[in-house]
């Protein structure tokens, strides 16, 4: 074999440098680009915030101060405009200004007495800082007080202990050699801290030891007796089964079970500090004279522009700054360029979304289409990569809430008539039909079914169960508990 040159025709594709840049750009959040944004004028002279843009808003502009955060905010609006069509009056003089407008004022904004969020927020303690208090005030020798903190910071969000005794000894190791027992013991005392019930193995203990607090009475006993014997059959909630077990009555059995619902099952949750994720939309769903028109949110995002003063001294500075300098101007005409296919590629996508889904804005969840990113990308002509990448973490806000674009996709069930139904549809009546049904007598997942059947739409027992459960609905046993 000897080195040779030889040449061979073929075709490739090769990803530009623009490319690649609008391609990483369409990905980004609305969040996150203006951070590339305000990154990008603090590194390239050539480039510039545009006057008008990007600027703090006043006071009296709410439509530009808050973010929308998206679970609370849908689930809010849900609730008030869901159930039927929307008012077309309102709807005409609904704007973008509206819309923060309500944000604000239904939003977590300033206390009563003028508190900022932040600081609030920074006040706020933790569980692990309410049983270090309560540690502090507690007579207990330092040995003790050691095993003490190793068992609070391995605690989890509902005050459960999950790791073993061996990682709390080790945790210590290196100021006191202590045994099993001795971690049990101090776990004992942490138990009755409050809340009641913290550094519990298991959801019996730590409702045993809360029945254990309440007092003594019979009721009080046998309520003890059920979450250590009979845990598993208490959800099923059969009181003569349980009577029998228990060698009670029924009644007693029932006054019981009241006694155990009234006990808190995550006795650290109340404690949790949860950041929520806010976002601003990146479209708004407004009705114009009967249509629905959708428009950019372009009211947060800082417009850029090339310098024209650096741009100007590309022509009268020497060969290496001239060099630099179209280099700069090069990248900020590209980034301007690929910022404005940006706003386009979103726009139409987000036009296309609204025009398949103008049953939903006009009547609800319930008139939701079956809908793929396909189908989108065809309206659109781009390529389905391109729909994806524009419909991750993106949020539309319509009337009826505000919704990450990806909501609005969802696989279909096929109806009577040959049709196809969307599964976020199906959810809507599911949860519709529970709502509506007795409180003695829930429906169960083979009833829902039928009744669906009987609306035309075909979907199976455990395709309800599904999409009940996605819907964090509870079977329909325990719904009949909770009556």
């Amino acid at each position: 074999m000897r080195p040779a040159l030889s040449l061979q025709l073929g075709q490739h594709l090769a990803l530009t440098p623009q490319l690649r840049q609008a391609i990483r750009l369409l990905a980004l959040s609305t969040l996150e680009l203006k951070s590339e944004i305000n990154e990008a004028v603090e590194c390239n002279p050539l480039l510039e915030l545009d006057e008008g843009f990007g600027e703090a808003p006043a006071p009296a502009e709410p439509a530009q101060a808050d973010a929308k955060e998206p679970e609370q905010s849908t689930a809010r609006d849900e609730e008030g405009s869901s159930d039927g069509p929307a008012d077309a009056s309102s709807e005409d003089s609904w704007s973008m200004d509206d819309a923060w407008g309500e944000s604000r004022s239904g939003g977590r904004g300033s206390g009563e007495e003028g508190e900022s969020a932040e600081a609030r927020m920074g006040s706020e303690e933790d569980l692990a800082d309410h049983l270090l208090w309560q540690l502090n005030l507690t007579p207990m020798s330092q040995r003790d007080r050691a095993i003490a903190i190793a068992l609070i910071e391995s605690l989890d969000e509902d005050g459960y202990l999950r790791v073993e005794f061996d990682a709390i000894a080790e945790a210590v190791a290196d100021s006191y050699k202590v045994k099993v027992e001795e971690i049990e013991a101090v776990r004992h005392r942490l138990q009755r801290f409050d809340p009641v019930g913290v550094a519990s193995r298991d959801l019996g203990e730590c409702l045993d030891v809360q029945l254990a607090e309440a007092g003594e009475s019979a009721p009080i006993a046998l309520a003890r007796r059920l979450v250590r014997e009979q845990l598993e059959a208490l959800a099923r909630v059969d009181l003569d089964k349980l009577a029998r077990l228990m060698a009670v009555s029924p009644e007693d059995v029932a006054e019981a079970i009241a006694l155990i619902r009234s006990m808190d099952p995550k006795p650290g949750a109340a404690f949790a500090l949860s950041t929520p994720e806010y976002v601003v939309p990146d479209a708004y769903v407004l009705r114009r004279n009967g249509d629905w028109e959708v428009r950019l949110n372009n009211d947060l995002m800082p417009r850029l522009k090339v310098n024209q003063t650096y741009a100007d001294l590309v022509r009268r500075c020497s060969r290496e700054d001239a060099s630099y300098l179209r280099g700069r101007l090069q990248e900020a005409r590209w980034l301007i360029r690929s910022l404005e296919q940006r706003d386009d590629t979103v726009l139409r996508v987000a036009q296309a979304i609204v025009s398949r889904q103008l049953g939903f804005l006009e009547r609800g969840a319930e008139a939701m289409q079956p809908m793929v990113m396909r189908e989108i990308a065809e309206d659109v002509g781009v390529h389905e990569s391109t729909v994806s990448r524009v419909t991750t973490r993106k949020y539309l806000h319509t009337p009826r809430g505000t919704f990450e674009f990806k909501h609005f996709f969802s696989s279909h069930v096929a109806t009577r008539d040959g049709g196809e139904a969307s599964s976020t549809a199906i959810q809507a009546k599911i949860k519709r039909l529970i709502d509506e049904e007795q409180t003695s007598k829930p429906l169960s997942d083979s009833k829902l079914a039928t009744l669906l059947k009987a609306q035309g739409i075909l979907v199976a027992r455990r395709t309800v169960a599904k999409y009940r459960e996605l819907l964090r609905i509870p079977p329909s046993h325990e719904r009949v508990r909770r009556a």
